[in-house]
């Protein structure tokens, strides 16, 4: 009776942003991984979208940090502080208390000292149980490819601050690559273009708003351009410019050799049977860096196999984990099929 009553949660823990999945009610929290922190008191001042529209705006005694670093917690008491103002905002006001479970997504490829860190991160502030999961094994399952059965797919995750590939099979990881380049390298490449080029010194978010409205991978068919504000290097004065679409296609070039050559190495290592899948099936391209334009077209031309973009390429990790909740005592796939790992079969 008890088991029934408790709460099951899945959380894609992001560089830049989590995403949290309730069972029975599905994604019900998207907030930036961000926390604002008073540097002489210690004392937390703000967490997620408050604490991110703080970014460039703060005195000189609060600082506002991304706990997380290329997928991996860097910061444990800031991140175990902001989960659990996370989770109480879900629950509203309840105490964090042993009638919940968690499962959490990590980057493939750290240590098994990193993800138990990570579980005992959880544990440590009541919850009953904690499992962690392979990011893009997650993203698979939450866009519904087959990663149960004997055929090999290909997830391509660009995050915040890594970016991942990844070929699944009978319900694993065969082969994995990362490189530490995602949506947060090229907010900083294009900080650095503009300083150059402009004298001019622009924020993060600034950066950011350029990369949502202007940046694509391909050769723009019609340019765009976009009016920025800075403050100008040689006079110390505020300034504006106008930046075009053109100019931030040139510097995106770097990025993208940067995912085909981790693509590359993942296919050298691949099984020839299920390089086969994989030239059959495609790549899956998720995270938020996929919502970059043209980049599925750039990758497809490049590497000679389809790419299909993810319906919800943002939410695809988070919906995974929430595939595997089941009140039944199992992590599954789907309704026909379960995996089960290791001794987990009793874990949620």
């Amino acid at each position: 009776m008890l088991k029934r009553l408790e709460e099951l949660f899945g959380v894609d823990l992001g560089t830049c942003n989590t995403i949290i999945y309730q069972q029975k009610k599905g994604i019900v929290l998207s907030e930036p991984s961000v926390v604002a922190i008073q540097t002489d008191t210690g004392e937390i001042k703000a967490f997620g979208k408050e604490a991110y529209d703080m970014i460039g705006r703060t005195p000189a005694n609060v600082e506002v940090i991304y706990p997380l670093k290329d997928g991996v917690i860097a910061n444990f008491d800031m991140t175990l502080a902001m989960l659990k103002y996370f989770i109480g905002k879900i629950k509203r006001g309840y105490q964090w208390f042993r009638s919940f479970q968690v499962l959490i997504s990590v980057p493939c490829g750290i240590t098994n000292v990193q993800k138990r860190a990570v579980e005992e991160m959880i544990l440590h502030k009541g919850a009953r149980r904690s499992i962690t999961i392979e990011e893009p094994l997650a993203a698979a399952m939450g866009a519904g490819l087959p990663v149960a059965e004997p055929i090999g797919s290909m997830v391509l995750d660009i995050g915040g601050g890594t970016s991942q590939v990844a070929i699944i099979s009978l319900g694993g990881i065969v082969v994995s690559e990362s490189v530490r380049r995602g949506g947060m390298s090229i907010d900083q490449d294009i900080i650095e273009y503009v300083k150059k080029t402009y004298n001019m010194a622009i924020g993060e978010r600034t950066a950011e708003e350029i990369k949502k409205n202007v940046a694509a991978v391909v050769m723009p068919v019609k340019e765009v351009k976009m009016d920025i504000r800075g403050r100008d290097l040689m006079q110390g004065l505020p300034r504006t410019i106008s930046i075009s679409s053109q100019e931030i296609y040139e510097i995106m070039d770097d990025f993208v050799k940067s995912i085909l050559e981790c693509i590359r190495l993942a296919m050298e290592k691949c099984p020839p049977e299920l390089a086969g899948d994989v030239m059959e099936q495609g790549i899956l391209l998720c995270g938020g860096g996929a919502l970059l334009e043209g980049l599925d077209k750039r990758l497809q031309q490049d590497i000679g196999v389809p790419v299909h973009l993810a319906e919800h390429p943002m939410e695809c990790i988070a919906q995974g984990t929430g595939k595997m909740l089941n009140f039944n005592g199992a992590i599954i796939i789907d309704r026909s099929e379960k995996i089960v790992t290791e001794d987990r079969e009793s874990v949620l």
